[in-house]
C-alpha cells in the first residue's frame, strides 16, 4: 500500500497541474466558442489534429526511450543529451518537408496557400518537441513541482494571449496559433534552462541506436493513437452535404458540424484528464517497481483504484453535462460552451467511455514495456486506427457525430483488450478484468435510466444527484469487494 500511496502522490501533484492547466486552458472554449463561427472552430480543429498528427513523426518515440533508459543515472546524462541534440536536427529536417508539401497539407486543414498560419503550425511543433524530453527527465526524477510550474504557465501565457488578441486587439483564428507558438517557445526555453546540467553528458552513438530501437515502434503506434482520437474530424469534414442536410437541416454544413462535434468533444477532457494526469505518474512507477515481488498485486490494485475513479468522472460529467455547458463564465458572460453547439451533447457519454477503455490501455501498457516487447505497440494501434477508419466510412453517413463517437469507443475498447492480452502473456497481473466491465455497466446503466426517472416528473437535476448518488454507492462497494480480494493474491 505504500507504494501505491507513492503512485498517488505523484498522480495528484501531476493531476493538480493538470487540472488547474486543463481548468485555466478550458476558459478557451467559451472564448473560442462564443466568438467563433462554427465552421472557423472547426477549422482550428482540423489545424491542432494535424499538429497531433506530425508531432507523433517529429518525437520519434523519443519520450519513452529516454523513460526507459534514462532511469540508469550513470548514463542519464548522455542519452538526455544525444537525443536532444538528434531531436533538434531531425526536427528541422521534418519543418523543410513539410513545408515543401504545404501545396498539398493546406486545403486539407482548411488554409490558403500561403498562409502565415501554417509556419506558426511548424514552429508549435518544433519547440514542443524539443521540450519532451526535458519533460520526461522532470518526471523521472520525480521534480513533480517543476513540471507543474511549467506546464501551468504554458497554459497562463497561452490563455492571456488569447483573450488579449481576440478580444482586446480583434484578431481573428490566427490569435489561437500565435498564442500557441509563444507559449510553446517559452516553454521549451524554461525546459532547457531547468535542465542544463544534463547538457554535460556526452553525444553516445550506441545509446541512440538503443532509444531507437525501443522508440521507433512508437511512431506508428502514435499514429495509430492520433487517427483513433482525431481522424473523426476528416471525416466528418468530408460529409456529403446532402447527408448534413438530412441529419442536421439545410442550415449545417461539414464544416459547421466538425466544429459542434468538437466543440462537445471536450467535455470528455475530464475523462481524458483522468488518463493524461495518471499515465505521467504511472510509467516511471511501473518501472522503478517492475523488480519488485510485490508488482503483480499492486498493478493490479491499482487497476481498481483507476476504475474507481474513471466511474465517477464519467456519471457527473455524463448526468450533468447540460448543467455543464450552460454555466457561464464571469465577467464575459460567455456559456462554457455556446448555445449553438449544444446539438452535438448526445456524443459526449459515448466519448467518455472511449476514454475510460483509453485508461485500460494505459494500465495495461505495464507489462508491455517492462518486457520491451514494444513492437507489440504499433501492432495494437494499428489495429484500433483500421477499425477507426473502417467504422466511420460506415456509420458517419448515417449516424454522424454519433457515428464518429461509436467508432472512437470501438477502437479503444480493440486497443484494450488487444493489449491486455499481449501485456499478462509478457508479465503475469492478475487484473480484476470482471470487476472492471462491472463498474463500466453499472455506470452506463445509471446514466440510461434517467430518461425514465424524467417520464415519471423527476427533474433533471434531482434525477442526475439520485442517480450520481446510487453510483458512488454502488461502484464503493463493488471496489471495496475487489480490493479485499486482491489482498489475497500472493
Amino acid at each position: 500500500m505504500t507504494k501505491l500511496k507513492e503512485l498517488f502522490s505523484d498522480t495528484l501533484i501531476y493531476g493538480i497541474s493538470s487540472v488547474l492547466a486543463r481548468f485555466i486552458g478550458y476558459l478557451l472554449v467559451p472564448l473560442h466558442t462564443g466568438v467563433f463561427a462554427e465552421d472557423q472552430y472547426g477549422i482550428i480543429s482540423l489545424i491542432f489534429a494535424a499538429i497531433a498528427l506530425f508531432n507523433v513523426l517529429f518525437t520519434l518515440g523519443m519520450e519513452s526511450a529516454y523513460i526507459r533508459y534514462g532511469k540508469d543515472r550513470d548514463d542519464a546524462k548522455s542519452i538526455f543529451k544525444t537525443l536532444q541534440l538528434f531531436l533538434l536536427g531531425s526536427s528541422g529536417l521534418f519543418v523543410l518537408i513539410i513545408w515543401g508539401l504545404q501545396p498539398v497539407i493546406s486545403p486539407i486543414i482548411g488554409l490558403e496557400s500561403g498562409d502565415p498560419i501554417y509556419w506558426m503550425m511548424l514552429g508549435i511543433l518544433l519547440f514542443d518537441t524539443i521540450a519532451i524530453v526535458p519533460f520526461a527527465e522532470l518526471r523521472l526524477v520525480r521534480r513533480s513541482i517543476s513540471f507543474a510550474v511549467i506546464k501551468t504557465g504554458n497554459v497562463i501565457v497561452n490563455l492571456g494571449l488569447n483573450f488579449y488578441l481576440i478580444l482586446g486587439l480583434g484578431y481573428g483564428i490566427e490569435a489561437v496559433f500565435i498564442s500557441n507558438l509563444v507559449a510553446s517557445l517559452l516553454t521549451a526555453l524554461a525546459t532547457w534552462l531547468i535542465t542544463l546540467p544534463m547538457f554535460t553528458g556526452k553525444w553516445d552513438t550506441a545509446l541512440l541506436k538503443k532509444a531507437l530501437i525501443f522508440g521507433l515502434p512508437f511512431v506508428p503506434a502514435g499514429f495509430g493513437h492520433v487517427i483513433n482520437e482525431l481522424m473523426d474530424r476528416f471525416f466528418l469534414k468530408s460529409m456529403d452535404p446532402s447527408t448534413v442536410e438530412r441529419l442536421y437541416g439545410a442550415e449545417q454544413t461539414p464544416d459547421d458540424i466538425v466544429g459542434i462535434y468538437s466543440a462537445c468533444y471536450k467535455l470528455a477532457v475530464f475523462m481524458l484528464l483522468l488518463v493524461q494526469m495518471f499515465r505521467m505518474a504511472w510509467q516511471p512507477f511501473f518501472m522503478r517497481q517492475s523488480d519488485e515481488q510485490s508488482a503483480p498485486k499492486t498493478f493490479s490494485q491499482t487497476f481498481i483504484f483507476f476504475n474507481s475513479a474513471a466511474a465517477l468522472i464519467f456519471l457527473f460529467v455524463a448526468l450533468f453535462a447540460e448543467q455543464i455547458v450552460s454555466l457561464k463564465v464571469p465577467i464575459l458572460d460567455f456559456y462554457l460552451v455556446d448555445e449553438k453547439f449544444w446539438s452535438g451533447l448526445t456524443i459526449v457519454p459515448i466519448l467518455l467511455m472511449a476514454y475510460w477503455f483509453q485508461g485500460w490501455y494505459v494500465n495495461f501498457s505495464a507489462g508491455i514495456f517492462i518486457s520491451e516487447t514494444t513492437k507489440r505497440l504499433p501492432q495494437i494501434t494499428l489495429i484500433g486506427a483500421g477499425i477507426t477508419i473502417v467504422t466511420n466510412l460506415i456509420l458517419i453517413p448515417y449516424f454522424g457525430m454519433m457515428g464518429a463517437a461509436s467508432a472512437t469507443l470501438l477502437s479503444y475498447f480493440t486497443m484494450a483488450m488487444v493489449i491486455y492480452y499481449y501485456s499478462t502473456k509478457a508479465f503475469k497481473v492478475p487484473y480484476k478484468l470482471l470487476y472492471g466491465f462491472g463498474v463500466m455497466i453499472i455506470s452506463a446503466g445509471l446514466y440510461l435510466i434517467k430518461p425514465y426517472l424524467l417520464q415519471f416528473g423527476v427533474t433533471d437535476l434531482i434525477s442526475s444527484i439520485l442517480l450520481l448518488s446510487a453510483g458512488v454507492l454502488l461502484v464503493a462497494g463493488l471496489s471495496y469487494v475487489a480490493l479485499l480480494n486482491s489482498r489475497k493474491i500472493a
